[in-house]
């Protein structure tokens, strides 16, 4: 279909999502992208936060949990740990999770590096359920 992408969401477990799109944003690690037909090749470092698949006048939000996105030609390839549709994070888990990862002392460069990615996982759960309250 001309103006139209394929989007397709894969992770370890199953394939999250798989359906034509007009727009497709996405959180890179450095920022966010958004990436319409026609976009130009890439490949880029996923972050942690929300994706979001506008397609027939609707948009499906997701949380992506890191990875990589592929995108050639129309098709817009997502790799990523975990896919949870944005009506199904639990905002009160992931407050108790940044609570915890906060408190946790970490002394070393690879407990550094942990505790960092549990802080950004949680903040990114928690403002995609604010989102998706509203």
């Amino acid at each position: 279909m001309p103006g139209t992408l394929h989007c397709v969401v894969v992770t370890p477990e199953q394939t999250a999502l798989d359906q034509t799109a007009e727009f497709v944003a996405l959180p890179l690690f450095d920022g966010e992208i958004g990436i319409a037909p026609n976009h130009s090749p890439l490949i880029g470092r996923l972050g942690y936060g929300e994706m979001r698949v506008k397609s027939g006048g609707t948009t499906k939000t997701l949380y992506v949990d890191g990875g990589f996105v592929e995108v050639a030609g129309n098709v817009v390839s997502v790799f990523t740990n975990r896919a949870v549709p944005a009506a199904k994070i639990d905002g009160s888990a992931a407050e108790t999770q940044l609570a915890n990862a906060i408190r946790h002392p970490a002394s070393t460069p690879g407990q550094l590096e942990i505790r960092d990615r549990q802080i950004a996982q949680a903040r990114a759960q928690i403002r995609i359920a604010r989102r998706a309250r509203l």
